[in-house]
C-alpha cells in the first residue's frame, strides 16, 4: 500500500520535487511532497576566459570589468546558487603561443598556468571590494600567494556562502582551462557548466565572419564534436562533459543578467548536453 502523501504547491519558478517525512500524531508513514516551483540551489561551474578579464585592454587585467562580472554574479548567489570559477589566462599569455624559441612545451603551459594565477588574485581582490565574498585557490602550491585548492577546502568556502576562484588549471601542463573547469565542475558535483564568450552562443559557423551563421538553442554534444566550424570550446572538455552527462551553457558575458538567468534554469545562450 502506498504510503499517504500531502502535497503543497509553491507558485512561482519551476517545480522540483521533493519528499520529505511528516511529524504527525496519527502515522509515522506520512509523508509530505513538497513541489516546489522555484528551482533548487544549483552549484554551477563559471568559465571565464583570460581574455574576457582584459575588457577594453590591449592585454592585461581590466578592474572595471571584473566589478561588472561580481554584479552579475550576486543576483545568482542571492536567489541561492553556488558559484565555482576556473579563471583563464589568455590576457597575459597562452602557454601554446610560446613554444619554441628555446622554450620547452612544458614551460610554456607552466607559464600559461601562472598567468591563470595573477587572474584569480587580482579577480578575488575585486570581487571582495564589490562585497561579493570570495576565496581564490591554486591547484599549484604557490601558498605566499594564495592557499592551495582541495576538494574540502573549496567546499567549506561554499557552504559559507563565498564564491571559489580557482587558478592554475588541473595543475598540469598540456590541457586547456575549458578541459580543467570539467574537470573542476565533476570534482565539486556542479550541476551545470556556464561558459561565457563574446557571442550569446553557439553558431553553425563564426559569426564574426559570416552574417548568414545560424545560432542553435540546443545542439548535442555528439553535433559539437564531429563540427570542425565550432569551436567555442575545446573538444576535450565537451567530450568529458558528454561521457559524465554534464549540461554546458554557452552565453555571451557582457548581456546583462545573463549569469543570473542561466543560475535559474532559463533559457540563455545555447544549451550543449
Amino acid at each position: 500500500m502506498p504510503l499517504p502523501t500531502r502535497e503543497i504547491y509553491y507558485p512561482d519558478g519551476d517545480r522540483n520535487l521533493i519528499t520529505t517525512k511528516l511529524a504527525s500524531r496519527s502515522s509515522s508513514n506520512a509523508y509530505t511532497r513538497l513541489c516546489y516551483t522555484k528551482p533548487m540551489t544549483k552549484r554551477i561551474l563559471l568559465k571565464l576566459s583570460g581574455e574576457q578579464l582584459q575588457g577594453e585592454f590591449a592585454s592585461g587585467f581590466d578592474p572595471q570589468r571584473a566589478r561588472w562580472i561580481a554584479e552579475q554574479i550576486k543576483p545568482a548567489l542571492a536567489d541561492g546558487a553556488e558559484i565555482v570559477i576556473m579563471v583563464g589566462g589568455g590576457n597575459y599569455v597562452r602557454g601554446n603561443q610560446i613554444i619554441g624559441h628555446g622554450i620547452q612545451p612544458v614551460s610554456a603551459h607552466n607559464i600559461g598556468m601562472l598567468s591563470t594565477l595573477m587572474n584569480a588574485i587580482a579577480l578575488a581582490d575585486v570581487f571582495n571590494d564589490a562585497d561579493l565574498p570570495t576565496r581564490a585557490l591554486s591547484t599549484v602550491e604557490v601558498n605566499q600567494f594564495i592557499d592551495h585548492y582541495t576538494f574540502r577546502r573549496a567546499l567549506s568556502h561554499i557552504q559559507k556562502g563565498r564564491v571559489v576562484i580557482v587558478a592554475c588549471g588541473t595543475g598540469r601542463p598540456f590541457l586547456t582551462t575549458d578541459t580543467a573547469a570539467l574537470n573542476l565542475a565533476l570534482e565539486m558535483q556542479c550541476d551545470v557548466v556556464v561558459k561565457t564568450t563574446k557571442v550569446d552562443g553557439v553558431y553553425d559557423k563564426d559569426p564574426a565572419k559570416f552574417p548568414d551563421a545560424i545560432k542553435f538553442d540546443h545542439i548535442s554534444y555528439h553535433d559539437v564534436l564531429t563540427n570542425p566550424d565550432i569551436t567555442v570550446m575545446d573538444k576535450a572538455a565537451i567530450g568529458l562533459a558528454m561521457d559524465e552527462h554534464i549540461p554546458v551553457i554557452i552565453c555571451d558575458l557582457l548581456t546583462d543578467g545573463n549569469i543570473a538567468r542561466a543560475a535559474c534554469g532559463e533559457t540563455v545562450g545555447t544549451l550543449i548536453s
